[in-house]
């Protein structure tokens, strides 16, 4: 066999070049961004020609409505239509109402815009319905600086009024738009993305396998795939209406493909000579790469993957064997489907119920996040009101809006929302104040300048998270200054005043959120990591309750918030990378590692989906009470070992070794010894020991692996 032979290029750019290099992979265009670009731009422009033709005040809160629902996949845009309009009656109604018994009692007033900005920063972080959330945050943002004027109650709730409208026609111009692109776009656009990862794997590997050299094209591809991560796809299956069963498990896939975009990326940067043994591995990998994807365009379950080593011959091809492990795990996410179409909803089998996360009350985190959340609007709102200047009330709406478009924050967030402030709001808001809006006598220049940033902030907004929020925060500065009336606005004050109000509510949520109440991501990811292996040690002890219906919905909760955190570790993981300072080294490292266990503790946790069935013996999953025993004491096992892998990353010492294989091997005979004739579980006993060998494998490989 030919030894392969490695060296890695660790270039070093300057800062410069690195940031024109980063500059121009978020910036390249991709299939499908320009299109999904001038869908953003053409429903904003329609929604601002609409407000200005009709004199319909407060446009920008349809504008920024539809950049930040545009990203949404056409069916859930078209289909949460008619909840996005409940939404607005309930907000207005709400404000309306409420308002009736606070609106004379100053200090009773005071205490409700407090509980107001609680509720809706706890709507924002339970409600499953993203634009239901985004509704209400638009109510309330604008609302309550309406009631704080000294004017009559009548013009209050007209302007309340005209919030709604506003509104309602970013609502109906959105869906108008994605229905009539969405005959030019066709497939699942959650597993079109996975299929479009798998493709470009697919290719890198039949280079490999042909002994070629790398496309350069190809090359390119995976390196954007990697640089755009999987945020925007586990944010569009979030929002999508597939049963939880199928959510969970094609979660599993978008994090196994994620994984295998990272492994071919960094394939690339290596350099090495390939034997023909090599070049088998490649093509075998390759080919179960291309049915992987074809069962997965089909709505088909993929069958099982085992690679076949051809005489133990060893390769020093590094990330292969991971590939090929990671590879293999696919298939295994749909642990006990049986078809991907029971799973999908059709149309008239939409998912009810499931408009707040079932985790709403015990988990802690959506209460944290609506206490910081409030005390940063009630900070602006007592700034604005105590320097007697309404003009920065923008601030507010930044705090919720800012809200909206992240999950977890960072000073590199950060920076991205005050350079889009002073981008948007100075550069091109007001100099367009000062230097063009002086002499466009007509709607039409302003439009021209209006598709112009409304394009250059969707380019933006459509990049990975690393630079998104920059778009985002462009667009929402300039249309805050020029589409609060129902006219081009020219006066600089009121330029100044709202960007003023912008910075002062980015300064109180960095203040808030990354200074007085949280930590690095790294921190946050360890911390997220820790408690996944907790909470799944929790879960594998599960049901503590006899009565099945409190342990389906102790299940329900749990394994929630489990999905919820597994997501969030990703996404941590993300924001380490645009941390710097003196430990960055040390949590890169981390944050490496970290990624290399996911995917296995994902694996671990939708076959613990499967295996709880049988502790709680739904119909089909019966097992005889010998059997039972002996899956709780199996089960008890790999709970300790997951508390001892918590142990060991927090720093409370050496993890406890249990020998899970040791303990699979007396389940398997309580198996074999069970009188099961009377049973007849041979098929459901075979599945049962193949998945519990599965997730003692995985659980004892993660405890060697963190004792290393």
């Amino acid at each position: 066999m030919k030894m392969a032979t490695v060296a890695r290029s660790m270039p070093q750019p300057s800062r410069p070049l690195w940031i024109r290099n980063f500059l121009k992979e978020e910036l390249a265009p991709y299939p499908g961004r320009a299109a999904l670009v001038a869908r953003m731009t053409i429903a904003a422009t329609i929604v601002m020609i609409v407000c200005m033709t009709f004199r319909v005040p407060h446009a920008f809160q349809g504008a920024i409505y539809v950049l930040m629902i545009s990203r949404q996949t056409s069916r859930a845009t078209v289909e949460s239509a008619v909840v996005i309009l409940l939404c607005t009656a309930i907000g207005a109604a709400y404000l309306l109402v409420s308002m009736w018994f606070v609106v004379s009692l100053p200090l009773l007033h005071f205490f409700w815009v407090i509980g107001s900005f609680f509720l809706v920063f706890y709507a924002i972080s339970t409600l499953t319905n993203y634009s239901a959330a985004v509704v209400l945050a638009v109510m309330v943002a604008v609302g309550v600086p309406f009631w704080d004027r000294h004017v009559s109650a009548e013009t209050n709730v007209e302007d309340t009024l005209w919030l709604c409208l506003a509104v309602l026609i970013g609502v109906v111009i959105t869906a108008g738009v994605e229905l009539a692109f969405v005959r030019l776009r066709s497939g699942d656009e959650v597993v079109l993305p996975i299929a479009e990862r798998l493709a470009a794997v697919g290719n890198l590997l039949t280079c490999y396998a042909e002994g070629r050299a790398v496309d350069p094209a190809i090359e390119r591809e995976i390196i954007h795939l990697n640089t755009q991560g999987t945020s925007l796809l586990r944010l569009a299956l979030r929002r999508s209406d597939y049963s939880h069963q199928y959510s969970v498990e094609i979660g599993g896939v978008v994090a196994l493909v994620g994984r295998l975009v990272d492994l071919a990326a960094t394939l690339t940067q290596l350099r090495f000579e390939l034997s023909v043994h090599d070049q088998r591995r490649f093509r075998n990998l390759a080919s179960t790469v291309a049915i992987i994807r074809d069962d997965l365009m089909n709505m088909r379950i993929p069958g099982s993957v085992q690679f076949n080593d051809d005489g133990q011959v060893t390769s020093l091809i590094p990330l292969l064997d991971e590939m090929e492990h990671t590879v293999s795990l696919i298939p295994e996410a749909f642990a006990d489907s049986r078809s991907i179409q029971e799973y999908v909803p059709s149309a008239d089998d939409t998912r009810r119920g499931t408009f707040i996360v079932p985790d709403a009350v015990v988990n802690p985190e959506h209460l944290q996040f609506a206490v910081k959340g409030c005390a940063a609007a009630s900070v602006c709102y007592l700034i604005y009101n105590a320097v007697d200047w309404p003009g920065i009330s923008t601030a507010v709406t930044t705090c919720l809006l800012t809200a909206l478009t992240t999950v977890g924050s960072s000073h590199q967030k950060q920076v991205l929302r005050i350079a889009g402030a002073m981008v948007g709001g100075f550069l091109i808001g007001m100099g367009s104040q000062a230097f063009i809006l002086p002499y466009s006598d007509s709607i039409s220049g302003f439009v021209v300048l209006f598709v112009a940033v409304t394009a250059l902030s969707s380019w933006f907004i459509t990049s990975s998270p690393r630079l998104s929020y920059f778009g985002m925060q462009v667009a929402v500065a300039f249309y805050l200054i020029n589409l609060d009336g129902f006219k081009m606005e020219t006066s600089l004050s009121v330029a100044r005043d709202r960007v003023v109000g912008i910075l002062l509510g980015l300064f109180i949520m960095w203040l808030v959120f990354d200074q007085i109440w949280s930590a690095r991501a790294a921190v946050q990811m360890k911390k997220a990591f820790i408690s996944n292996l907790q909470l799944l040690a929790q879960f594998a002890r599960e049901p503590f309750s006899k009565d099945l219906k409190t342990g389906i919905t102790r299940n329900l909760a749990l394994r929630e918030t489990i999905h919820t955190n597994l997501d969030k570790v990703r996404t941590l993981a993300d924001g380490v990378l645009l941390e710097f300072g003196p430990s960055r080294d040390q949590d890169l490292a981390l944050r490496d590692r970290i990624r290399d266990w996911q995917p296995n503790l994902r694996m671990i946790f939708i076959i613990r989906l499967v295996l709880w069935k049988y502790r709680v013996r739904l119909p089909g999953f019966e097992l005889p009470e010998e059997i039972q025993s002996a899956q709780e004491e199996f089960d008890s096992h790999l709970a300790k070992a997951l508390e001892g892998m918590a142990d060991r990353i927090e720093g409370k010492g050496p993890a406890q070794i249990e020998d899970l294989i040791n303990a699979y091997a007396q389940l398997e005979q309580a198996v074999n010894a069970a009188p099961n004739q009377q049973y007849k579980l041979s098929q459901q006993l075979e599945s049962f020991l193949l998945l519990s060998r599965r997730i003692a494998d995985l659980a004892d490989s993660l405890t060697k692996e963190m004792c290393d």
